[in-house]
């Protein structure tokens, strides 16, 4: 055990650390990439062109798991589907860094990460759900804890890799996120026997559950089954319309970040920013420093490889992290790169996991539905801080200098509504699915996210559109609307969908 929970589950949350890490820090580039200057290196792609690209690579990202999903469950087990993942994407991102030479090494880069983050991640979601029984109360903890892994890598990945592409070179920074993919694959692939049974071969798995599937059917009767499969189905809808909202981050939002906002700093602002992301940059790097060590202190004798390789890692990001700060202070103008203000939904989700999840553990934990709407509702207060932000914009404007308040205030709000939605849905879907579909499942979870990227990166493909017939502050009305309309719904149907669980809380 550490901190309280199994120590396979910190295996994973390190494998899970380092995958978003690469995802994130690659998508952090994307679309400021697409739409930079070629002089900058960028490809000088239309606002319309790039989010239309950015929607097909990310809704395509979310729809693969459902097929990554069905795979590990019939023919491989979740553990040689993580494997095999981690090398596709980690091949991926090779590709990508030799954009340069050949735009086809970008696009085929671009199938790499598709194709490989289908096979990783339902199976990784999948293997958190094995390590408690449904009944304990510490499994929405435990997922709340993996889920801060994920923010952990997909904040690193963000700063380092984004501050890299944009100050240094894209290829470079395309190329970085690759780096800790392959070394989130050794660790695990080293650590594997801590799983003991979780996640083997599947005729392992099999022949496991042969002995209890028929007291499952006892136990669990066709209509109970159906009512939390309806449940679970109203939930995936729930979160389309939140990531709808939430997902315009790597899309509308960074164009908002890159020609509305304020990102010059002079004098007592730009140092104010320096020190402000000197510590953005050591403390998270620190806390995870930490989870390490606690990791290692109980492991290291039986599984010194996966420690190891997680260390090397560390040194590296220690590394750039120390770099990187020391190389701003020495510079005597300060501009604040676009990818920047994506960082900030992972560091507060760092800071303010662990009080979630004791929130939901010992003060207050209302039901699912609730929790939910919570989430859209949340979400849609971001937006309405940045509607009200860019009032000042005028109709049709392609440039302006909004202060950076309203950004970092919607990140906030969409930050505490992700934690009140995301990691309680992965939640929920584990317990509430029968365990021989879990796999499957979850790869429906991570398809209404597909659904939601499409949509909501297509909407934000017209912000010029919209903002030349109406306003940016419009745009933003209407963002916030659509989740707010989903909240209303899930709080009157409360009651009866708590009912349809039939004791799964």
């Amino acid at each position: 055990m550490v901190m309280n929970h199994p120590a396979s589950l910190f295996v994973l949350f390190f494998t899970e650390m380092w995958e978003r890490f690469s995802y994130y820090g690659m998508r952090a580039l994307l679309t400021v990439f697409l739409v930079s200057e070629l002089m900058d290196g960028g490809w000088a792609w239309t606002n319309e062109e790039a989010l239309k690209l950015y929607g097909l690579y990310t809704g395509l990202v979310y729809l693969t798991p459902l097929l990554g999903g069905m795979i590990a469950d019939r023919f491989t087990g979740y553990r040689k589907a993580i494997l095999i993942g981690a090398l596709i994407m980690t091949l991926g991102h090779a590709s990508m860094a030799l954009e340069g030479i050949s735009q086809n090494f970008f696009y085929v880069g671009l199938l790499f990460m598709i194709l490989g983050n289908g096979m990783f991640k339902p199976n990784i979601s999948s293997m958190v759900g094995q390590l408690y029984p449904d009944s304990s109360a510490k499994k929405d903890a435990g997922y709340t804890i993996f889920y801060m892994g994920i923010n952990a890598g997909a904040f690193l990945g963000m700063l380092l890799c984004g501050y890299i592409g944009e100050k240094i070179g894209w290829h470079y920074g395309f190329g970085l996120a690759g780096v800790f993919m392959f070394f989130g694959m050794l660790q695990f692939y080293f650590g594997q026997k801590i799983f003991g049974v979780i996640g083997q071969d599947i005729n392992i798995k099999k022949s496991d559950e042969i002995a209890t599937e028929e007291s499952e059917e006892i136990v669990h009767e066709p209509h109970i089954v159906r009512d939390r499969l309806v449940v679970v189905s109203v939930f995936m809808i729930a979160s389309i319309f939140f990531f709808f909202a939430f997902e315009q981050a790597g899309g509308s939002m960074t164009l908002f970040a890159k020609d509305y906002t304020q990102r010059a700093l002079t004098g007592n602002s730009g140092m104010i920013f320096k020190w402000i992301d000197a510590l953005l940059t050591i403390f998270p790097i620190a806390i995870v420093t930490y989870v390490l060590y606690g990791l290692s202190k109980k492991i290291y004798a039986k599984y010194p490889l996966t420690i190891i390789f997680t260390s090397i890692s560390f040194l590296i990001i220690w590394g750039l992290g120390i770099w990187k700060v020391y190389r701003e202070f020495n510079l005597e103008t300060t501009e604040v790169t676009v990818s920047w203000f994506q960082i900030l939904n992972s560091f507060f989700i760092i800071t303010l996991a662990s009080s979630f999840s004791k929130i939901w553990e010992k003060v207050w934990n209302p039901s699912g539905p609730v929790k939910f709407a919570m989430g859209l509702i949340l979400v849609a207060v971001g937006f309405f801080a940045l509607s009200y932000g860019s009032m000042s914009i005028p109709q049709g404007a392609k440039t302006a200098s909004v202060s950076m308040i309203w950004l970092i205030l919607a990140y906030f709000f969409h930050t505490m509504g992700e934690l009140c939605l995301s990691p309680v849905g992965l939640s929920y879907v584990s317990k509430l699915s029968p365990k021989k579909f879990v796999g499957v499942l979850f790869g429906l979870w991570f398809t209404a996210s597909a659904i939601a990227n499409f949509i909501g990166s297509w909407t934000g493909a017209y912000i010029d559109k919209i903002t030349e017939a109406y306003s940016m502050s419009y745009f933003f009305i209407f963002i916030a609307g659509v989740p707010m309309f989903a909240a209303i719904m899930l709080l009157l149907f409360n009651k009866k969908l708590v009912k349809m669980m039939h004791g799964i809380k």
